[in-house]
């Protein structure tokens, strides 16, 4: 066998003597040939959320091409072929005549490039990720250029005495541009910080994603960081920059020595920022809506069988069986012992845990090609499962070598091979060309993930379909899942003293695992949104607070010729909401466009979802409200007589 790179650091402290030593596994003597470097990281990229600790030859014999497409083959092109002409020939080969058992297994060989079979199913939300992080960032560039702005228009008078004592427009555009990119360089490297721990829990979470493990901020994240904060910088602390440097030397100095309000000229460029804030706010929240829904309904599906309650061991006997019959009074003892234990309620085995595998075996039967999924359990396991009995039975001991082949069907497949009538009774010639008797349906259930919908399923008994290896036992109690764990593990105990129990899982658990990484991917966008949400909320606070600071003279004038309180808050709230209503309505354009194109990850909800729709709004309008009103009842506690003495805000910066 090959040893695993961390199982050899943990168990050998990477002791380079071990390769030539002989092992003991399963009472069988293994010989450690190497030791694979720690770059080959077989389980995050085909069993994420796994642990491998070595690999060890398959046993090919003469029972493997009979036992369905159980193995997959992986290959490396030679340099300049295609995938294309790598699948021409592998389905030349597969159409040779086969010169022995003629029972043998038919397959249709598909290949796929390997980065495609890995990550390729990730790649939309991966995209969509991509996009929710740079809408994040343009709105953080609108507030930064909003910043800039409002900080500019207090400035006009110092620009304006530096252009009077000979400072070229050259020469203020780059002190702005200077300042614009040391504060967004200052704001990225908090953000490595934040990076830096966001990834180390990205990359311990329990999410199935290949290669999460390994995410890091290396030298191109951080490259890339510097690069997007300079030019963010740049680019959005441009406009201010020439704005302000373009500023007329004399008509500056006149506004501010008046007393003027603020400029229409920034006005409607910082409205216009907080109108981009919310639209792309609004983008992302309809987006995460529609995801969160999505992910609500896959954890409302009906599974076709009760994960809740049931739990599963690994049942790997440590001495293998000379003969079939041995095996199954082995697995006889196990069930027997598990099912008297206090508290069980019923306990089966099986071959292939739910949500795991994708066996299938192609038969021909009355005209209809059919190739279902494929499970070799024991009696009791449907009770186990949760899985229930549209008519017919289940299996029992008489299913046994002894007795006549026997199968059961879930609904779908029987659907397809007898439509409109009872399946029981009926036979079908699969296996060897043997006939077997449909002796009870089940519901449909989930094969392999909660979203995608039941395909036809056989259930052979294990009895007659002799297994010699590892098995799962499932079992349901009456108590906790602890507490029936236990019940199993002193059950076993005289079986086998050294039965791994770390192996417990709960059935519960797998399903989970299988939706985790749309549980990851929604929390994610959900947290992009929210953070979304804040800064367009912080855009409008700081433009309503600004615009009320520059207008005191304005709103003692109202005052003093019989504003109301109340109507100065209703005029500022109204100024508040319009600008959020304009930006939501550009938002909800552009979001009817994103959800069209992310209408591939969405699970039991359309791409026009009536309740996001109406609910994004909703929000929208109740944050901007909340955001206008402190200005608001700022402005509304004004004392008039002090706001008319009062001279405008102007600086110098030196």
């Amino acid at each position: 066998m090959l040893l695993s790179y961390g199982f050899w650091v943990r168990r050998f402290a990477a002791d380079p003597q071990v390769v030539g030593r002989t092992l003991t596994i399963n009472d069988d003597p293994v010989t450690v040939v190497g030791v694979l470097p720690a770059s080959f990281d077989f389980t995050t990229i085909f069993e994420p959320g796994s642990r491998i600790d070595f690999v060890a030859p398959f046993p090919l014999n003469e029972r493997t091409d009979r036992r369905g497409n159980t193995l997959a083959l992986i290959g490396r092109l030679r340099p300049g072929a295609t995938v294309e002409a790598a699948q021409a020939e592998a389905t030349a080969i597969a159409a040779r005549p086969y010169e022995g058992d003629a029972r043998r297994n038919e397959f249709v060989p598909r290949l796929s490039p390997l980065r495609e079979h890995v990550s390729g199913g990730f790649r939309p939300a991966m995209m969509l990720l991509a996009v929710a992080v740079g809408l994040v960032m343009l709105i953080v560039c609108a507030n930064l250029s909003n910043l800039l702005l409002a900080r500019g228009a207090t400035r006009e008078r110092e620009i304006a005495i530096r252009a009077a004592l000979g400072a070229s427009r050259q020469r203020l555009i780059s002190q702005m541009l200077t300042e614009s990119t040391v504060l967004a360089c200052g704001g990225a490297a908090l953000g490595l910080l934040l990076a830096l721990a966001g990834t180390h829990m990205l990359a311990n979470s329990d999410a199935s994603i290949p290669l999460l493990e390994q995410v890091r901020v290396d030298g191109a994240a951080l490259g890339f960081t510097v690069l997007a904060a300079v030019v963010a910088g740049l680019v959005f602390g441009l406009t201010p920059a020439v704005r302000l440097s373009a500023v007329v030397i004399h008509e500056s100095l006149k506004e501010s020595g008046r007393g003027h309000s603020e400029s229409r000229r920034h006005g409607w460029m910082r409205s216009a920022l907080v109108v981009a804030e919310v639209a792309l706010a609004c983008v992302l929240l309809v987006g995460a809506g529609l995801l969160l829904r999505s992910f609500f309904r896959v954890l409302d599906v009906d599974l076709g069988f009760q994960p809740r309650g049931a739990v599963t061991l690994r049942i790997d006997p440590q001495t293998g069986f000379a003969t079939p019959a041995l095996a199954s009074v082995y697995y006889d003892d196990v069930l027997r012992r598990v099912r008297s234990a206090p508290g069980i309620e019923a306990a089966g085995l099986t071959d292939v845990l739910p949500v795991a595998f994708n066996r299938r075996w192609g038969f021909e039967h009355g005209g209809h090609v059919v190739s279902p999924f494929v499970r070799v359990v024991s009696e009791g396991y449907l009770r186990a499962m949760g899985l229930s009995l549209i008519s017919g039975r289940d299996f029992s001991i008489h299913d046994n070598d002894s007795g006549r082949p026997a199968v059961i069907v879930n609904e779908i497949l029987a659907r397809t091979l007898w439509p409109g009538e009872d399946p029981s009774g009926n036979t079908v010639t699969i296996y060897s060309e043997t006939e077997w008797e449909v002796v009870g349906v089940v519901r449909g259930m989930r094969h392999l993930t909660p979203e995608q919908e039941p395909g036809p399923e056989i259930f052979f008994p294990m009895r007659q379909m002799p297994h010699s290896g590892a098995v799962h036992l499932i079992a349901r109690g009456t108590g906790s899942l602890a507490g029936v764990a236990t019940a199993i593990r002193d059950a076993l105990r005289p079986v086998d003293p050294n039965l791994p129990m770390s192996e417990f899982r709960v059935i519960q658990d797998i399903i989970d695992k299988s939706m985790s990484p749309r549980r990851f991917f929604v929390l994610l966008l959900v947290g992009f949104a929210g953070f979304a949400l804040l800064l367009a909320s912080l855009g409008i606070y700081g433009v309503i607070s600004y615009s009320v600071s520059q207008r005191t003279q304005e709103i003692g004038i109202r005052c003093a010729l019989g504003a109301s309180p109340m109507q100065l808050q209703k005029r500022i709230l109204t100024e508040t909401l319009r600008l959020a209503a304009v930006g939501m309505a550009l938002g909800l354009c552009a979001a009817g466009i994103l959800a069209r194109v992310m209408r591939g990850l969405l699970y039991g909800v359309t791409s026009s979802d009536p309740i996001t729709f109406a609910t994004v709004p909703l929000l929208i309008l109740t944050v901007a409200a909340l955001a206008g009103f402190v200005p608001a009842r700022r402005a509304a506690r004004l004392d008039p007589a002090e706001t008319l003495r009062a001279e405008p805000r102007s600086a110098i910066v030196g």
